[in-house]
């Protein structure tokens, strides 16, 4: 939550001038602890959600309800989840979908995707440019300070780069830390996969959908740039 709190980061208005103009329901895919569906229920879109990790939904749920808002959320994965409706869209921003690291379950998942919207219904997809994949920097500490005063780093060390598969395995160590002192410690390995840009548009198009476009950095109609943090896919099922 201090690293991403309800509401952080620059794209919360390019996603409600894109999805208040639509009709029914709304899924964030990797929802995390409400940093885009908190501001989306708040400006009163019908948004529900889905991530894997319980706790994330758990400061998700407590963010909601500070804020008086029903969170409608369930814990699943990209490749099982299920719902009994279809959506008008579907969104998975600032790259959670580089999660699935594997091409046959991305496409899988891009098709489940398809098959869980509305004729009509669009898909938002961002994703990090493919250049993050060679980033030179193989170790990286970010930190934070706590309302209690206790200090939070995250170490990220790459541990595998596979320019075959596009594919990038870093050790991530969440420690923290209270005067001076080091009193807990966690450690994840995550995998990412990264695409080139008409890559995936490509297999978007395989996965089924059709009026595809994309922008940098959550500009609408500004092309892709190679200095873009951000390139923001969106697609349409057909009708």
């Amino acid at each position: 939550m201090l690293d991403k709190p309800p509401g952080a980061l620059h794209d919360i208005q390019y996603y409600l001038e894109q999805l208040r103009p639509l009709d029914g329901p709304i899924l964030e895919a990797a929802c995390g602890s409400g940093r885009l569906l908190i501001p989306m229920l708040q400006a009163g879109l019908p948004v529900e959600g889905f991530d894997h990790s319980e706790s994330m939904l758990a400061q998700c749920r407590l963010a909601a309800d500070a804020r008086g808002l029903n969170a409608t959320l369930r814990r699943t994965r990209f490749q099982e989840f299920e719902y009994d409706r279809p959506f008008a869209a579907i969104v998975c921003p600032v790259g959670a979908f580089t999660l699935v690291d594997d091409y046959a379950e991305a496409l899988a998942v891009l098709e489940r995707f398809h098959d869980h919207l509305q004729p009509g219904g669009r898909l938002f997809v961002d994703i990090m440019p493919l250049a993050y994949l060679t980033n030179p920097a193989s170790h990286h500490v970010r930190s934070w300070t706590t309302p209690a005063g206790e200090q939070l780093t995250v170490t990220s060390s790459r541990l595998e780069l596979d320019l075959l598969r596009q594919r990038k395995v870093t050790l991530d160590r969440y420690d923290r830390w209270r005067g001076g002192k080091l009193v807990e410690s966690e450690v994840e390995v995550l995998a990412t996969r990264l695409w080139a840009l008409h890559e995936f548009e490509l297999t978007l198009k395989e996965a089924g959908f059709e009026g595809i476009t994309v922008c940098g950095d959550y500009r609408i109609g500004r092309p892709p740039r190679a200095s873009d943090g951000w390139w923001c896919f969106q697609a349409v099922r057909a009708g």
